[in-house]
């Protein structure tokens, strides 16, 4: 499990596939109001307490993006701070309220901080998939978009490959077209090859 500031009130947390079958939860899971759920939630929030003092009381929004055959990214959001009265009222079972949202993609968006390794990436991309996705420029960052339409193994192969070089995005495609710049709209793998052997 990682965990990342996004802003002064946004975390966000990477569970793997291993990170959620260690604690008995299945994908599906994520959004039931279940023992196991609220352990990992605390689990979470104590990493992010120790890793980063990120400290939660209040009502807190939760958005849970499932990744194809990779697990989650949970965005955690602070609402207002409570006041101490707000706390004297709280008993320990009651410290956030969860407003949880899911969300269910059939694409994977990867995030490079660097060119060189979106096309280190592809390369060895190819060899297993073949010229497929899509790149934007958004933010000083590159993304790499790949529909899930392929192969389960082949999925498997490619997110291997892709985490060793970039980090899985929440962002969707939507955003980075809008508001980013589309550098390969379509057989991005192959273009990147053709262009940078």
């Amino acid at each position: 499990m990682r965990v990342e500031r996004l802003s002064r009130d946004k975390i966000r947390f990477f569970l793997s596939l291993d990170d959620l079958m260690e604690r008995g939860i299945e994908k599906e899971d994520m959004w039931r109001d279940i023992p196991k759920v609220h352990e990992l939630f605390n689990d979470m929030m104590d990493q992010a307490y120790q890793e980063l003092g990120f400290e939660i009381a209040g009502p807190v929004a939760v958005e849970v993006f499932a990744l194809p055959a990779q697990g989650m990214v949970v965005v955690v959001t602070r609402g207002r701070t409570p006041s101490p009265s707000d706390l004297d009222d709280l008993d320990g079972d009651d410290m956030y309220e969860l407003e949880v949202t899911l969300e269910e993609s059939d694409q994977v968006i990867f995030q490079f901080a660097d060119f060189e390794h979106l096309v280190q990436t592809a390369h060895t991309l190819q060899r297993i998939m073949g010229d497929g996705g899509k790149v934007f420029a958004y933010q000083g960052q590159y993304y790499l978009v790949l529909d899930t339409d392929m192969e389960t193994e082949t999925l498997k192969q490619a997110i291997a490959i892709l985490t060793e070089f970039a980090e899985p995005s929440t962002i969707t495609e939507h955003v980075l077209a809008e508001y980013g710049k589309t550098i390969w709209e379509s057989q991005a793998v192959g273009e990147i090859v053709r262009y940078f052997s």
